[in-house]
């Protein structure tokens, strides 16, 4: 498709190079509207703040008492406590963090009611300084919907939402049952307040999810509780106010273990005190019927072996009756909430184990109920182990019961064979004698629990929390929300955003040629140059001079240089058709200039305005088109008549268009373009034309047999990318001979080469 010698270099790799360039470039260009974007950002963030509340975090700090990371208590009243457990650190944050905790917090303090005065810019929140707080002891639906307004009337009645309500008192609103209950004097000079009420349970999973606890460090066991709150008094009184009701909950629920044990040990005073009384009756009786007032001293002597030997079948009968005690409380108390008690009176270490087991599983079955359902897999496997624990019990008594019946038939083998050996003793003083022995060993039994309930109540009175407050709630000194740099960075980002997607949206949906890569994309023509546009051009068409130094003329020259490369005999004569796709791309600012560019170089050349229906080159060159083409065509006038020569210029000449005729394409099929294609050829070196668009008229194409090459101009932004496909076509076709494209326009940042190569030329220019 090429006969000639040159072909210009495709350079698509270069160009794929800089498209990061030529982005940034685009975008650099447009900077005032990044600016202008950017600034109105700042303006939008500004004004952002100005409605945005400011949020403060609230902390506090608590120690817990946890002897698995090596804290243990340090109490005086340590030994006293029977009742002591090992408490996680793990687990006391799940319980501060519970819902029933907060949901106390929130009743007490009133939460559920939000208060608030109206500023210009946004609902400046209250809480201490509220003069009423609302009670909803009946609400309806719509007491969640509305806004309350108060109006304060005087000391005793206020405005509610234009309605008058007494104060202190239960009250019937459309918002349902009410009381407005009086914090400080009132007085009409008060400001109004605005009030919101939340659904209760909306307002406790709230706080939960502002609230945030963590231990300081791995090894640490002191809590850190943050909360983010817009007023900050509130946020105390709700830490406080949580740590509060963690350290009552964690009282309440060891007084609750000791009351158990205290209510066994009650019962068996009971039991005792009464065994003891009967006990003291009889003596009493025995002695004052028999008239005894002491023993002899041989009958103490001889009694004293029988007394050691009773001493210990009574010590077996105690613990057969307190092993049954337990027994019987282990069987009462089995799938009931409780502690079993201490083993009053059995040194049995297994047995001890076993219900030290027992209770402490009891009491984690009932701290995880705090935080977990009764069906959960924890619960059901602590009620397994529970009873495992309790078989293991019972079958650990029934052992020792065998035990203490086996030791006490031989005590009382020992007793019977001690009485035959006593029968000398008299009768009345072996009776006192077994009177009086029943009477201390009941006493004894009666000292030893009226001691262990006075150890256990002791133990209950000074219940104090396991917990201790290191630092009460306090407020940080400056908010933590909104974040205002990142505030303003992120309206600045969105500022930058925004003109990048305008661009860009601008850019996908223009159908126009943008970049040389547009071009590249779709044809495979080659591109013999490059013009890019200058603001200094304005309005005019004719503007390369032989000391030019700018980039158009380096461009221009390059055109030049292009042009003479494609013919490969330099003594031929070229004749050059300059077409486009639509008017306005700039085929004659080219081919004017082009023809300027070569006749400086001693090329003869002559430019032909050969587009009859709408002339321009006259127009840029200031001459009259009197005389012209359509009037050779028509046998009007000869060729010499025709050439004009281009002032400023030598061996520059011009064929204007002539009167403009009625039928320009009947006139370009005669015999006459070929005899004036010839007779100018005979003249000049290069004979330049100037065609209409190829797009809108056939003339292009009539002219077409006549050229050499044809230089199709494409404009930047102004040639829709559909008509390269038409170009494409006509090269594929071969309708126009030695087809090249000149990028025709091409705005600074777009063309690379030119933009950054030649940037001296504009310093020398400017200087």
């Amino acid at each position: 498709m090429n006969p000639n010698v040159y072909t210009p270099y495709q350079t698509a790799d270069v160009e794929s190079k800089y498209n990061l360039g030529t982005l940034l470039i685009r975008y650099v260009r447009n900077w005032p509207w990044f600016m202008l974007s950017i600034l109105l950002a700042q303006a939008a963030a500004y004004i952002y703040l100005l409605y945005q509340p400011l949020v403060y975090n609230v902390q506090a700090s608590v120690l817990i008492k946890d002897e698995r990371k090596g804290i243990s208590e340090q109490s005086a009243m340590k030994e006293t406590n029977i009742f002591t457990q090992t408490k996680l650190v793990e687990n006391e944050i799940e319980i501060l963090r519970s819902y029933s905790l907060m949901d106390r917090v929130v009743t007490n303090l009133g939460l559920d009611v939000q208060y608030y005065r109206p500023t210009r810019t946004l609902k400046k929140h209250i809480y201490q300084e509220s003069p009423i707080r609302l009670i909803v002891e009946k609400p309806t639906s719509q007491l969640y919907m509305e806004e309350l307004k108060f109006l304060f009337v005087d000391s005793k009645m206020v405005k509610l939402n234009g309605h008058m309500y007494p104060v202190n008192q239960s009250i019937k609103t459309p918002y349902g049952q009410l009381r407005i209950f009086v914090r400080k004097p009132l007085s009409s000079k008060l400001k109004p307040i605005f009030a919101t009420v939340s659904l209760h349970n909306d307002a406790v999973e709230g706080y939960l999810g502002n609230l945030k606890i963590g231990s300081t460090t791995m090894l640490s066991t002191v809590l850190v509780m943050n909360l983010q709150e817009a007023v900050p008094s509130r946020g105390e009184a709700i830490l406080n106010q949580l740590i509060s009701e963690y350290n009552k909950e964690a009282v309440v629920d060891k007084n609750n273990q000791a009351s158990s044990t205290l209510n066994f040990i009650e019962d068996r005073l009971a039991l005792i005190s009464g065994e003891l009384s009967n006990v003291e009756k009889e003596v009493e009786s025995y002695k004052s019927t028999h008239g005894i007032t002491d023993l002899s001293v041989q009958a103490e002597k001889f009694l004293t072996t029988v007394k050691d030997n009773d001493l210990q079948l009574n010590d077996v009968n105690m613990r057969l009756g307190a092993l049954a005690d337990v027994e019987r409380y282990v069987q009462s108390h089995s799938g009931r909430k409780g502690v079993a008690p201490a083993t009053l009176g059995l040194s049995e270490p297994i047995l001890t184990s076993l219900l030290t087991k027992a209770a402490e599983l009891e009491l984690k079955r009932e701290d995880l109920l705090k935080t977990t359902s009764s069906g959960s897999p924890l619960i059901e496997s602590l009620d397994s182990q529970l009873k495992n624990t309790n078989a293991a019990i019972s079958e650990n008594i029934e052992t020792i019961r065998q035990q203490l019946i086996s030791n006490r038939n031989q005590l009382v083998a020992n007793n019977q064979r001690m009485e035959g050996m006593i029968r000398t003793v008299p009768g009345k003083e072996r009776a006192l004698l077994n009177i009086t022995r029943q009477q201390g060993i009941k006493n004894n039994l009666y000292t030893y629990l009226l001691q262990k309930r006075e150890e256990t109540a002791l133990s209950a009175a000074s219940r104090v929390s396991d917990s201790r407050i290191v630092d009460p709630a306090h407020t940080t000194s400056q908010p933590v929300k909104p974040v205002r740099m990142m505030i303003f960075a992120l309206f600045s980002l969105v500022g930058l955003v925004i003109p990048i997607g305008i661009i860009t949206a601008k850019d996908m949906v223009n159908d126009h040629v943008l970049r040389r890569a547009d071009v590249e994309e779709v044809t495979q023509i080659p591109i013999i140059g490059e013009v890019i546009k200058e603001r200094q051009v304005g309005t005019e068409s004719f503007v390369f001079k032989s000391r030019m130094h700018s980039v158009i003329g380096e461009q221009i020259r390059a055109l030049r240089t292009n042009l003479l490369f494609l013919n490969g005999d330099a003594q031929k004569n070229q004749v050059i058709l300059f077409t486009s796709s639509i008017s306005g791309e700039g085929k004659s600012f080219i081919s004017l200039n082009l023809g300027a560019s070569l006749a400086l170089v001693n090329r003869k050349t002559v430019i032909v305005d050969m587009d009859m229906r709408k002339p321009k080159l006259h127009k840029s060159l200031h001459l009259e088109n009197k005389l012209g083409l359509s009037n050779y065509l028509t046998g009007e006038a000869d060729i010499d008549n025709l050439l004009h020569p281009v002032i400023g210029h030598e061996n520059y000449y011009i064929i204007t268009a002539g009167s403009l005729p009625l039928n320009p394409s009947e006139l370009l099929s005669s015999t006459h373009l070929a005899e004036l294609f010839t007779k100018l050829k005979e003249r000049f070196e290069y004979i330049l034309v100037d065609s209409p668009p190829v797009g809108l008229v056939t003339d292009s194409q009539l002219i077409a047999p006549f050229a050499d090459a044809t230089m199709f101009l494409v404009r930047h932004d102004h040639t829709s990318k559909k008509y390269i496909k038409m170009i494409d076509a006509l090269y594929k076709e071969q309708r126009l001979p030695n087809l090249r494209i000149i990028l025709n326009g091409v705005k600074e940042g777009e063309s690379h080469y030119y933009s950054h190569n030649y940037g001296d030329y504009r310093e020398l220019k400017k200087k």
